[in-house]
């Protein structure tokens, strides 16, 4: 009898043990966020993964959040304003502890603040601004990028010729900011005459068939040309050298990316204007884990610019 009522107590523990394990994984699983354990979750709406530069801040937000212990939940917005708003209201549902947005539009994507802070989540802007005011930014001062690229440009020509300026997609902040920047200089010299200015969306294919119709339009007036990234100025490039101009036309970007940075190494492109995409990147994650702990942070912090031409690529 005591043999058998051993057994039936083995036989009632086993019988218990699965119901014991599936509650030990469902109380593990009601962290905020649906984190399955004490991670802090941050929900990301990046503006276009299709994007080099995009991507380099992406992967540098992954780099530190694996360092520091911070799980990510990572949106493509595609360039859609909408989408990202809806982006944010999904990642409200799901209660995450912070949000980073990489703003699509300064209007447009401003809603997904409002519904960010309306539900007591912090929420940080990267490399991007909006009209609405986000609990922190972490980013660079895009006039300032326009300055250096158009300054050296105007040096370059000793402040005369025509100059065109590829513009980024209309209504982002980089595109207001990068273009407020150009007019700055522009207006500091006189003897440089802007041709025209247009959009061709950040995107290289879009401005190789925007230079070539500039090229028709305005043939040897075309004396240099400053695209707000290096997407673009890459597309310029590529347009001019298939003409035969390049011993002609001066062509300067912005960001740095690899394939611009092996540009100028090779003498091709002129110059770049260098951006800090990692340092935001990381910078993003580090201020919304202090916005979690409700630990102090910069309210914007600022990471400069810096000219890249031949003579100091290599520090790059």
């Amino acid at each position: 009898m005591i043999f058998g009522n051993q057994v039936f107590n083995k036989w009632r523990i086993c019988a218990l043990l699965p119901v014991l394990v599936v509650a030990m994984v469902v109380l593990s699983g009601c962290g905020k966020g649906g984190s399955p354990d004490a991670r802090p979750v941050i929900g990301v709406s990046m503006l276009n993964m299709a994007n080099e530069f995009i991507v380099t801040i992406q992967e540098a937000m992954v780099e530190r959040a694996d360092e520091l212990g911070v799980r990510l939940i990572i949106n493509d917005a595609q360039r859609s304003s909408e989408r990202q708003v809806r982006q944010v209201e999904t990642f409200i549902a799901q209660k995450v502890d912070a949000i980073v947005l990489n703003p699509c539009e300064v209007e447009a994507s401003s809603p997904a603040i409002k519904k960010a802070l309306a539900a007591g989540i912090p929420i940080v802007n990267v490399n991007s601004v909006t009209a609405a005011e986000p609990t922190a930014f972490v980013g660079s001062m895009d006039e300032e990028s326009a300055r250096i690229g158009m300054g050296y440009i105007a040096q370059r020509l000793e402040g005369k010729g025509g100059v065109l300026m590829m513009e980024g997609y209309m209504g982002q902040a980089a595109q207001i900011k990068r273009s407020t920047g150009a007019h700055d200089i522009l207006k500091k010299h006189t003897g440089l005459k802007l041709l025209t200015a247009q959009s061709a969306e950040w995107d290289r294919a879009k401005a190789v068939t925007l230079m070539e119709n500039w090229l028709q339009s305005y043939g040897s007036s075309i004396r240099a040309v400053f695209a707000q990234n290096d997407e673009m100025a890459m597309g310029a490039l590529l347009a001019i050298e298939r003409a035969g101009l390049k011993e002609k036309i001066i062509v300067v970007g912005v960001d740095a990316i690899g394939d611009a940075l092996q540009a100028v190494r090779d003498g091709r492109l002129d110059a770049t204007v260098f951006q800090d995409g990692r340092g935001q990147g990381r910078g993003a994650i580090e201020t919304a884990l202090h916005l979690i702990r409700k630990e102090p942070v910069e309210k914007e912090r600022y990471i400069p610019f810096q000219l890249v031409t031949q003579e100091n690529v290599g520090e790059y």
